[in-house]
């Protein structure tokens, strides 16, 4: 099981393996300009695009995760943090695997800190293009 297969294990997505690897093709749509429409994206997907497993409130299940944690993670800004909500192994091996996995571009995998910041980027914007409720803000 790869790691976004983890992920989406973790949040409640109903996906088998070959259904992981079509959601990892999906393209993530491009940024629309804010208004009433753009503020959750994967309610509204895209002509064309495909259909979502099912629908899942990540921000709902992720809070509900920090809640019920003694540690402070900040997982809104930190796929570290994310990661560690999700019980999902968050050593810098297991994220390079992750970036291996979305296709992070070789020259972000040598800084650790700009990896990180397009893992977080990227996770939360796949998971909305297949399905997951994911406020505007956070894909920014």
């Amino acid at each position: 099981m790869g790691f976004f297969s983890k992920i989406l294990d973790k949040l409640g997505f109903d996906a088998g393996a070959s259904k992981v690897e079509e959601m990892l093709r999906t393209p993530v749509p491009p940024r629309a300009p804010a208004g009433p429409d753009t503020s959750v994206l994967g309610a509204g997907m895209a002509p064309g695009a495909a259909k979502p497993v099912t629908a899942v409130d990540v921000v709902a299940q992720l809070e509900k995760r920090a809640a019920a944690n003694a540690q402070k993670l900040n997982w809104r800004t930190s796929i570290v943090d994310l990661l560690k909500l999700l019980d999902i192994d968050s050593s810098l091996t297991a994220r390079k695997e992750l970036a291996t996995e979305l296709g992070c571009p070789p020259g972000l995998m040598q800084d650790s800190a700009q990896m990180n910041m397009w893992l977080h980027k990227t996770v939360l914007a796949r998971l909305a293009a297949n399905g997951g409720n994911v406020p505007a803000d956070l894909l920014d």
